[in-house]
C-alpha cells in the first residue's frame, strides 16, 4: 500500500490488523517492521499487506529491529480500561502494570525506544489510562517517556468527527528533544463534515444478523433490570433515519452485538455485519476480511480509527518537515542518569515468561 518513494520509515507494534499502518502510509511512510501476536490478526494482516507480522514482542531482540523514524504502538489497554479493571477485580486478578500478561507491555516499547531512538512516536490507548490508579499509571508512562528524551503532546480524541461512532482514545505523540528542541505540536482540527450512520450500512443484509426473539427479549429484560437499579447498562438501538453516531464498537461485539443494534421495520433489530464494522472504523471496502465473523468483530472492535490516525500522521510529518533538525544531538551526561532510571524500570517490569495465551484480548476498547 505504500509508495516506493517513502518520506520516512516506521515500525508498527501491537499492530492488530494494520489500521495504524494504513494511516501512516497515507502520510507517505514505509513500514519496515511489524509485531502482532494474535494468529487471527496475523491472517488478516497478511491478506492485506502481504507480510506476516513478527509474533510476541517479548521475544524480539530490539537490536535486530530495523532503524526507523517513527515508532507506532497501540499498546494493550485491557488492563487499564474501565471494563478491564472491573473484570480483573471481580476475578481476583491484578490490573494496570501488575496485570500478569499485558500490564507491563508498555515497558517493551520503552526498551525499543531506548535502543533505536526514533525521531518520534505515536502511542494510543483508552482514555481511562489517564485516570487509572488515581493517575499513577499515567505518571509512570509520562515520566518514562520524558526520561527517554521525548517531548510529549497528549490529547483525547473522539473518532465521531471521522466516522459515525463515539470512540474516545488517548493519543500520546513524542518528539526527541535533542533533535527538535523547540517543537510545538498541535493535534489536527476535526473535519467539519461528519459522516452519518446510514453512510456505512448495507441495504440488503442476511437474516442471520437479525436477533432471535429469545436474545432480543433477554437484552430488553437485562436493560430494564439495570435501569431500575439506576445503572446505564443496556443495548444501544440505532435508528439510521434519526441517529447520527453509534456507541463504541468493542471486541465483545461478537457475543450479542448489544452495543450497536440497527433498528429494522417490522422485525427485531440486527447486528452490524463485519463489512459495516470495517466502515465504522474507517477501513475502505477494498480491505480484505479473510476470517470468521467472530474474529472479524474482535479485530475491528480492537482497531484504531483509520482516518483519525491518518490526520495525526499527516500533522506529525508536516511539523517534522517544517523544522530544521538540530545538527549536533545525542546523549549527554545530563541524560545518562535518566536513561539509567528507565533501564531500571524496564528490568522491574520485565515481561514474564510464564504467561497464558490471552491474545484474544490484545486491545479491548471499552
Amino acid at each position: 500500500m505504500s509508495s516506493n518513494k517513502s518520506l520516512f520509515k516506521f515500525i508498527d507494534l501491537f499492530a492488530g490488523i494494520g489500521g495504524t499502518r494504513i494511516g501512516f502510509e497515507k502520510a507517505g511512510g514505509k513500514c519496515v517492521f511489524t509485531s502482532e501476536w494474535d494468529k487471527h490478526c496475523q491472517i488478516t494482516y497478511y491478506a492485506n499487506f502481504g507480510e506476516m507480522p513478527h509474533g510476541d514482542i517479548r521475544t524480539i531482540d530490539e537490536k535486530k529491529i530495523p532503524d526507523h523514524d517513527i515508532l507506532l504502538a497501540g499498546f494493550p489497554c485491557q488492563p487499564f480500561s474501565i471494563a478491564g479493571v472491573s473484570k480483573n477485580k471481580s476475578l481476583g486478578r491484578k490490573h494496570g502494570f501488575e496485570h500478569q500478561t499485558q500490564g507491563n507491555l508498555f515497558f517493551e516499547i520503552a526498551r525499543i525506544l531506548m535502543q533505536k531512538k526514533p525521531k518520534a512516536f505515536l502511542l494510543e490507548n483508552v482514555k481511562n489510562l489517564k485516570s487509572h490508579d488515581k493517575g499513577n499509571t499515567f505518571r509512570v508512562i509520562r515520566d518514562t517517556l520524558d526520561k527517554l528524551g521525548y517531548r510529549l503532546f497528549i490529547e483525547i480524541r473522539d473518532a465521531r468527527y471521522y466516522v459515525p461512532q463515539h470512540r474516545e482514545r488517548i493519543f500520546i505523540v513524542g518528539f526527541r528533544k535533542d533533535i527538535y528542541p523547540y517543537i510545538d505540536f498541535k493535534f489536527p482540527d476535526s473535519p467539519l463534515e461528519m459522516k452519518k450512520i446510514v453512510d456505512i450500512l448495507d441495504k440488503n443484509v442476511g437474516g442471520k444478523y437479525t436477533l432471535t426473539d429469545g436474545l432480543w427479549k433477554y437484552l430488553q429484560n437485562y436493560a430494564a433490570k439495570h435501569k431500575a437499579k439506576g445503572n446505564g447498562f443496556g443495548f444501544g438501538l440505532v435508528d439510521p433515519q434519526k441517529d447520527t453516531v453509534t456507541r463504541t464498537l468493542s471486541a465483545r461485539y461478537y457475543k450479542d452485538g448489544s452495543e450497536i443494534l440497527i433498528k429494522q421495520e417490522g422485525k427485531n433489530p440486527r447486528r452490524l455485519i463485519p463489512r459495516e464494522c470495517a466502515r465504522l472504523m474507517g477501513f475502505k471496502d477494498t480491505f480484505k476480511i479473510p476470517v470468521s465473523d467472530t474474529q472479524a468483530y474482535k479485530q475491528f472492535g480492537n482497531a484504531l480509527c483509520v482516518p483519525l490516525v491518518a490526520s495525526i500522521a499527516q500533522q506529525m510529518i508536516k511539523i517534522m518537515n517544517s523544522i530544521k533538525i538540530r545538527k549536533r544531538y545525542g546523549q549527554t551526561d545530563e541524560t545518562k542518569a535518566e536513561l539509567e532510571y528507565v533501564q531500571n524500570q524496564i528490568v522491574k517490569y520485565q515481561a514474564r515468561n510464564d504467561f497464558e495465551d490471552d491474545s484474544s484480548q490484545i486491545r479491548l476498547p471499552l
